[in-house]
């Protein structure tokens, strides 16, 4: 369905319910976006009320014809626990599991849009310090090394060719094929999504671009993959030095910088929007977003948690959806 799209609770000790519910408040501002939550009704439920957020919930146990705009509606999930903001790690595991593959089936059949998840402690959950969700939807829909990783902000995107790995290893992943299959994704994104050709910036890997030398990953792989890509009609620019490219003048020029590696776009984007921005996982065969913060361990149940980047991403629905 065109107008509806479902959100996963995400990881249960967190400030998940806290974003969740301040989102439920002003449901009648998102422009007939309707949604529902995917989780565990007796747990957010009870977060609520450990919130004192006097919110009404409905649990169903499937998807029908329901009056989504004017009920706040639960797929319930099982899930065991004693303790609601303490669920043992055993258990929050498979349900978060559970949950994402609810959504991909959900999205799959297009019975929704698509689907946000709110964030997870990603070690606890797959294992591994190097796996995040992009990584995971990626693998699981066999197109891992073409996906892209698109921070969103309606000024300026960032998207980095290398994601959640360590900094002695990115020179290693960076190679001609994934610059170019990343770069195409996000093109045909947004010639699909926003009906435009965007500017893309690519920036080098080393400092002032390391001269350009003869053996910098710049001449070997970044300006090669730059010159098959304009020979593919794709408006990119560069290699851009990374210390000059987020300043008011250069920002102006891209509606996407493509960075390197993780902290190479996203530090300076986030310094910039702060909580106006969203993840947005491209080369999908469906559309999945999640705000773009971490789980808040440290201010759970102390009503500090700005819900801007999960409104955010509901917004995004309505504009990628007409």
């Amino acid at each position: 369905m065109k107008n509806l799209i479902c959100i996963i609770s995400g990881e249960p000790n967190s400030i998940n319910s806290e974003i969740i519910g301040k989102v439920l408040k002003m449901k009648k501002k998102f422009n007939r976006q309707n949604f529902f939550i995917i989780g565990n009704y007796k747990l957010i439920k009870k977060q609520f009320d450990q919130l004192k957020s006097n919110i009404k919930l409905k649990k169903i146990i499937r998807i029908d014809n329901y009056d989504f705009a004017k009920n706040n509606f639960v797929l319930d999930v099982p899930l065991e626990f004693k303790n609601p903001f303490k669920v043992p790690i055993k258990n929050k595991r498979s349900y978060i599991m559970n949950c994402f593959k609810i959504a991909i089936d959900l999205a799959k059949k297009k019975k929704v849009a698509g689907f946000i998840n709110c964030p997870i402690n990603k070690f606890e959950t797959f294992g591994l310090r190097t796996m995040g969700i992009t990584e995971f939807l990626a693998k699981k829909e066999k197109v891992l090394g073409k996906e892209a990783m698109l921070i969103y902000n309606k000024s300026l995107s960032v998207s980095p060719i290398t994601t959640h790995i360590k900094i002695k290893n990115v020179s290693k992943k960076i190679t001609k094929k994934i610059i170019i299959d990343k770069s195409l994704t996000i093109n045909n994104f947004y010639k699909k999504r926003f009906n435009i050709k965007p500017k893309i910036g690519i920036l080098g890997l080393n400092p002032h671009n390391f001269e350009f030398r003869k053996e910098s990953e710049e001449s070997k792989t970044i300006i090669p993959a730059i010159k098959t890509l304009k020979k593919n009609k794709v408006f990119v620019y560069g290699p851009i030095s990374g210390d000059t490219a987020f300043n008011n003048q250069s920002k102006k020029k891209y509606d996407v910088i493509i960075g390197m590696y993780h902290d190479q776009v996203l530090s300076p984007f986030k310094a910039l929007y702060n909580f106006d921005a969203i993840n947005v996982t491209l080369g999908l065969p469906y559309i999945r977003v999640s705000p773009d913060h971490g789980t808040g361990e440290g201010i759970i149940k102390k009503n500090l948690a700005n819900p801007k980047s999960l409104v955010e991403c509901i917004k995004f629905f309505s504009k990628i959806n007409g």
